[in-house]
């Protein structure tokens, strides 16, 4: 497996679970670097079974563990811990999203693996974080967009709080987590002698996008609300439904754009108008343009409205299905459409998977493989470590690996 990333080299153990540590996981294995995924002998990930609609492994974790390579160990074995001392003792990196303390239990803490490996940057993804009041609760990303404030603005006012259709929360701190293992293995490389220990929390992770949430309630006592489709405090900006049933997302908020859209809908009135020039006037008057544009898009296809619109050089765009994106050709020329072959009830199925972001011009990162067979690696990790055959088999008779 050719691997000429710009992270070839770093060899990163993933003890996560779910979306979390395996989304930095991910990340850092699409750019090259060894991702060794620890999974419970048996049953794995339960990703891998999530989202399942054929076969015995989901898309979801075939996306998520792509490029890794899977180990089957049973952590809470004092064996299995041993096996994983002698893995972590090889890492630059280890990734793990258990409850606060889970580690600690099994001999396998922030100062353990520190003595063992003094340069290694311990990346740890929980709920709450690894102190504070609320460190031992149980926390779901769905828990921390509540309690990072996202919930309180999405959907409409007269509605219930409603949520994204993905795992918002967990694939933010995984990318925090990214970030914090590579700014460890920056100051390791930079200054030298011991890592860096990475504390992300999913709730502050959320929080962190909340822009001026909590600022402008504290020094104006402005509350924010759920607004729809719109983004409060910028106008316009909004999603209009078009006269063939389909919507399109107009974004006419700075104030040369809006004066290109006033003009593109036939309302140069709109243009000239001085309560209009800046974004304060437009903010006074959202439900006045809403409902002029929103006028002009129902009286017109939603092709009709995006050509008049990107004619003007206004920013828009349509709503597409994950149907319209597979057959999007700028998605297809920017590399974002992966096929691969996957084996899907004894049946060899070519699939679309999503492609590596950030795009780098001189080392670009690549989808080698997709997440792989539990354990599938096993044997070949082991040896590496030194096992020889007769003690791998002997972990595997009594079920650590």
């Amino acid at each position: 497996m050719s691997n000429r990333g710009p992270l070839a080299g770093v060899r990163v153990v993933e003890l996560g679970n779910f979306i979390a540590a395996p989304t930095a996981g991910r990340l850092l294995a699409d750019f090259g670097a060894d991702v060794v995924k620890v999974e419970r002998p048996g049953s794995g990930d339960e990703l891998r079974r999530w989202r399942l609609h054929a076969g015995d492994t989901s898309l979801l974790f075939r996306a998520l563990g792509r490029n890794k390579r899977s180990v089957t160990l049973d952590l809470r074995s004092p064996e299995g811990q041993d096996v994983a001392r002698k893995l972590i003792a090889k890492a630059d990196v280890v990734l793990e999203n258990f409850r606060p303390g889970t580690l600690e239990r099994w001999g396998l803490g922030p100062e353990e693996l520190k003595r063992l490996n003094p340069g290694l940057v311990l990346v740890r993804v929980s709920g709450y974080g690894q102190t504070g009041p609320y460190r031992d609760r149980p926390g779901f990303g769905g828990v921390a967009e509540a309690v990072g404030g996202l919930r309180a603005l999405t959907g409409y006012p007269d509605r219930p709080p409603t949520r994204v259709g993905v795992s918002l929360a967990d694939s933010v701190a995984g990318l925090y987590a990214v970030i914090g293992a590579l700014m460890g293995l920056l100051r390791r490389e930079r200054e030298g002698g011991g890592g860096e220990t990475v504390d992300v929390a999913l709730y502050e992770a959320v929080y962190s996008l909340m822009e001026s949430l909590v600022p402008d309630f504290d020094a104006f006592g402005v509350v924010r609300e759920p607004a729809g489709s719109a983004l409060p405090g910028i106008a316009p900006s909004n999603t209009y439904r078009c006269g063939d049933g389909k919507y399109i997302v107009v974004s006419g908020n700075g104030d040369a754009i809006f004066r290109r859209l006033a003009h593109a809908i036939g309302r140069p009135d709109l243009a000239d108008d001085p309560a209009l020039a800046d974004n304060a006037g437009r903010v006074a008057n959202t439900a006045r343009l809403d409902q002029v544009i929103g006028d002009w898009a129902q009286g017109r296809s939603q092709e009709a409205a995006e050509t008049t619109l990107r004619a003007a050089d206004v920013p828009c765009g349509p709503i597409l299905t994950a149907e319209d994106i597979t057959k999007d050709p700028h998605f297809e020329a920017r590399g974002m459409h992966q096929r691969r072959t996957v084996r899907i009830d004894d049946e060899d199925v070519e699939v679309t998977f999503p492609g590596v972001v950030p795009a780098l011009g001189e080392h670009p990162g690549s989808v080698r493989t997709l997440g792989p067979e539990l354990g599938e690696h096993t044997e070949d990790v082991l040896a590496e470590l030194g096992f020889d055959d007769e003690t791998r088999a002997r972990l595997r008779a009594d079920g650590v690996i």
